[in-house]
């Protein structure tokens, strides 16, 4: 009898539909796609020149070493806090032949904690 029920419960939770959200009227306002809803929808990608890589960071790149063309940036983003203290992360960059060719976020050291 148990099993019966078990079947008959899994049955009809398979065939009802799921709660999902309707489609907005037609000729209507659209909801935007998932990504433009991001705070970063230019992300970084490998082959970037330095400008593209500032432009999609939204801040100006620090230069830390190297050659031309061949240097390592740095780029401070502020992803905002608790109200009370600012946080600002470090992204550094590593352009080689002009091109971005990695990067690496350097959270720093909590001196709250010291």
């Amino acid at each position: 009898m148990k099993i019966i029920a078990a079947v008959s419960l899994l049955l009809t939770a398979v065939a009802t539909q799921a709660g999902a959200q309707g489609l907005p009227p037609i000729g209507g306002p659209y909801p935007p796609p998932f990504t433009e809803t991001l705070s970063n929808n230019i992300p970084l990608s490998f082959g970037m020149d330095a400008q593209a890589a500032a432009t999609a960071l939204g801040v100006p790149l620090n230069y830390v070493r190297g050659r031309p063309g061949d240097e390592i940036f740095l780029a401070f983003r502020d992803v905002g806090g608790s109200g009370l203290f600012f946080k600002k992360d470090r992204l550094y960059l590593q352009f080689r032949k002009g091109r971005l060719a990695g990067w690496k976020g350097d959270w720093g050291h909590n001196w709250m904690w010291q």
